[in-house]
């Protein structure tokens, strides 16, 4: 009888060591079901079309923010609207995903207790103080789309930014088809400079856990850019052939990542 207590904590050690080889420690893993899509510059939620019925398959809730892109304050602040929606509606861990300029506007609502990780998407991961601008302004590879950029508005402080057919054409929209480069240079959404000048104040990759899709091709942010931005965070990153608008590309294997960020894998 005496060696009954011994034998028992044994048997839970035995059992504890086993849960931790096979991963089965649920404490350190993340089972989010909830996804919310934020589009980048230039672009609205429909830029997530492809991406959104692959992951309903997988029995994922999800929502596609629409951003006014007239500041980072005001992307941030409709991103936690979309964020406390979705903790209405479908209570439990969420993974925000953000498309390029979106990189930095997952970053700070990210933050909110209930998001469990971030994915980043052909984007741009600033630290503190750091903007979409000030990045590319640092890079050492030039962003071949600056040269197509297109600044109109009454405020001559804080236009508003949209790029010529030339450059959806050459460098944002390359990898589509050529009916669907005339579609995203029709439905492209000005973007006002205030909101791709804005800088992170306290990015939520500090303390959360990301992914990263490099596209390789990506003539907006320049690959070698955000393969060091992923390496920065520590992010589990995916280099896909592919151009800036991946999600419309490959959507298959941008949704593979981000159902496996739900997993915390």
């Amino acid at each position: 009888m005496a060696r009954t207590p011994f034998l028992r904590v044994r048997f839970v050690l035995i059992a504890l060591l086993a849960l931790a080889a096979t991963g089965g420690v649920a404490a350190h893993r993340s089972t989010a079901t909830d996804i919310i899509l934020v589009h980048g510059a230039w672009a609205d939620g429909s830029s997530w079309s492809r991406v959104i019925p692959l992951l309903e398959a997988r029995g994922l809730n999800v929502t596609a923010v629409q951003l006014p892109l007239t500041s980072l304050a005001d992307d941030v602040k409709t991103t936690q609207r979309a964020i406390a929606l979705m903790e209405r509606e479908h209570p439990g861990p969420i993974v925000l995903v953000g498309h390029s300029y979106a990189g930095v506007v997952i970053g700070e609502a990210g933050n909110d207790p209930n998001v469990v990780g971030l994915v980043y998407v052909a984007s741009v991961a600033p630290d503190q103080g750091q903007s979409l601008f000030s990045l590319l302004n640092g890079a050492q590879t030039p962003s071949p789309v600056g040269s197509h950029l297109v600044f109109s508005g009454d405020d001559p402080a804080s236009p508003f930014v949209t790029i010529d057919p030339a450059g959806v054409e050459q460098d944002f929209a390359q990898c589509l088809p050529e009916v669907e480069r005339r579609v995203v240079t029709a439905t492209q959404g000005p973007t006002n400079f205030a909101a791709l000048n804005g800088s992170a104040t306290s990015p939520a990759w500090k303390t959360k856990p990301s992914w990263f899709i490099v596209a390789k091709n990506d003539r907006v942010i320049p690959p070698d850019l955000e393969a060091a931005l992923a390496a920065k965070i520590g992010a589990q990153t995916t280099t896909l052939n592919t151009c800036h608008l991946a999600m419309l590309d490959m959507p298959f294997q941008v949704a593979q990542v981000i159902a496996a960020a739900t997993r915390g894998e």
